[in-house]
Formats: C-alpha cells, structure tokens, sequence
C-alpha cells in the first residue's frame, strides 16, 4: 500500500442545523500520519466534526478546511479522497468480501490486475483471505469490520476517517480488535481521524485526544495530558474515575488557589491513593464496598471526604466493608483545577 498522508487544518468550524448551533467555532490541527481521536460523550459535536472533515457537512460560514495547502471546504466527500467507516459499516450484502473491498477501485476504474493486487494484500492484511469469496452475511461482526476497514484503505485514501468503528462488538472482541487496528494504524502511517465515546479506544489508538462536550472542544492533549493534566473538571470527570478532595488534605495540604485567583480544589485518581493504618492518617473513612477486578481491587472508602473515595489496590489485597481505613495519596498524584 502507498499512502500519502496530508495534515488537516479546521478554522473557525461552526455548524448551525435549523437555527441551533451544534458546533461552536474551532480550529483544530491534525500533523500527516497522526491518529487523532475525538471523544466526549453522545451529542457533544464530535460526529459533526468528522462529518465536516469528510465533506459530508459543509462548515457554517467563514469556516474552512484544509487538507495539506488544499482548501476543500468546498469539495464533496468523493472528491476529497478519504476513506471512511461508519459505525454500521454499510457493506454490500449482495457483494461478496472481495466484491466490497473491491467496490471503489471499480468505480474509480481502476486497471484489473492492479485492483486485483491491492484487494489481495488488503484481504492478506485482514486475515481475511480465507473469507474472499463469501457473502457478508456469513461473517462475524469482527470480520465485517475488518472488511470495512479494508475497503476504505483500498483506493490508497489520503485520510481515513472512523465513526465509531468497534461500538456493535462485545467487549472482549472490542478489546482484540482495538489492539489490531492499533497495530495497523501506526504501521500504515494514514492521516486518521477516528470517533468514539469510549476512553479506553482513545487513549490506546490516538497520538492526540480531543476531548468534546456541548459543541466545544475541552481539551486537546496527549492520552497522558488527557489522563494526568486535565483541563478542567468536565474533563476530569469524563476521562477515567477521579475522587475530589475539599478544603484541607493529606499532611495539611491547603486547597489552592488557581490562575484566576479563586480557590482550587483537588482531585486524585484511585491509583495515587494507597489504604493505610488509620492510626496517624490524615485522611480515614470506612470500607463501604470491595469489587474484585482480577488485576486490581477497587475499594470504596466514605467519611473521608465529602463524596466515597475510590481506591484501586492489587488485586490479591483483601479487605471486608466495614473496616476503619487510612488513605495516603501520593503527592505527584493530586490534580487542582478551579
């Protein structure tokens, strides 16, 4: 396969749909051959964005989308050579695997033997060379996907966009088939921009995370940044578990004040905390409820702070609801945000 990625360039992207804004005004850089993920909960604007990518939504006015030193605002989806996946995939059901994955080189014209050799190494690259000849609906929803995936990389896209790709999958195909797509996506070395809700498919497949909420974006980061360095609660709260400290904490701790001058409060994230003797703790509460997580431990702990702590622990700890706990937190663990 011969890629030729291009960066993305949004600026100042709105979309307005019978009169309610459903985008508010961004800009947004995507570098050639990046993974970036758009994540936020449903209705947050992330779905709007890819569709202004790929040309099926035009900007409001004043917006504008570059793909290298192309302006394409104005261009339509077929014209704009991207490769997309839609979370129902949209597969031929009267095509067989190689007939789906094959489609757009037919339509495109493209020369018999070179459409059939790039089918044969993208059904190679699928594992799914057992599988050419079948009809779609003798497949597994993995392997739908795979097709999909296969189809959209066959006419050589310049950026590949995915809605939310693994959503119909049961969790533990989810997991196998997010590790695979990982794999492929930094080995092909596309453009990608890539959808979903679900922090686990962010943080494994993207360089860069673009966490969204009502229309906006709330944060761009690497997974770590996302993780670690929160911009603020809203993201905090959606990108993993946090528990929230008030007022004073560990070893005296005051809460801080943030830039604007107002007093921060400070969150933790169940790993940084560790359950001690009560004795001499700073904070101390009570087990309120133990769920065993295989790798891990997740204890529950009320009365130490206005709302439960969550505690992650190694698995092989046990310990019974009921029992009187301290709580240490590790220092570089404490995140304040205003």
């Amino acid at each position: 396969m011969n890629f030729t990625p291009v960066p993305i360039a949004l600026t100042q992207c709105s979309k307005t749909f019978h009169g309610t804004r459903v985008l508010e005004p961004l800009d947004l850089s995507i570098g050639a051959g990046e993974t970036l993920v758009l994540l936020g909960p449903s209705g947050c604007g992330k779905t709007t964005t890819l569709r202004i990518i790929a040309g099926l939504e035009s900007p409001d006015a004043g917006g504008t989308v570059r793909f290298g030193d192309e302006d394409v605002t104005h261009l339509p989806i077929e014209r704009r050579h991207v490769g997309m996946v839609f979370q129902s995939y949209a597969l031929f059901p009267n095509l067989t695997v190689r007939g789906n994955v094959g489609y757009g080189l037919k339509i495109a014209k493209t020369d018999p033997a070179v459409a059939r050799r790039r089918v044969d190494e993208l059904l190679a690259l699928m594992r799914l060379e057992a599988h050419a000849d079948k009809p779609i609906h003798q497949l597994s929803g993995g392997q739908r996907q795979r097709v999909a995936l296969a189809r959209a990389l066959a006419r050589e896209p310049r950026v590949l966009l995915l809605d939310e790709p693994l959503t119909a999958l049961d969790a533990r195909l989810r997991d196998t088939l997010r590790r695979e797509m990982n794999t492929l996506l930094r080995g092909l070395g596309v453009t990608t921009v890539y959808v979903t809700h679900d922090q686990a498919e962010a943080m494994e497949l993207g360089d860069l995370i673009v966490v969204m909420g009502a229309g906006r974006i709330e944060q761009i980061g690497t997974p770590r940044d996302i993780y670690y360095r929160p911009a603020n609660r809203a993201v905090a709260q959606f990108v993993g578990t946090i528990n929230r400290l008030e007022g004073h904490v560990p070893n005296g701790t005051p809460a801080i004040a943030g830039g604007n001058g107002n007093k921060s409060e400070l969150f933790f994230r169940p790993e940084d905390g560790r359950l001690v003797d009560p004795q001499g703790a700073s904070l101390r509460g009570v087990v309120e409820t133990v769920s065993f997580l295989g790798e891990r431990t997740r204890v529950t702990v009320s009365g130490a702070a206005p709302e439960a702590l969550v505690i992650d622990v190694p698995g092989r700890s046990e310990w019974a609801p009921g029992a009187a706990v301290g709580i240490e937190i590790a220092p570089e663990g404490l995140i304040a945000l205003p």
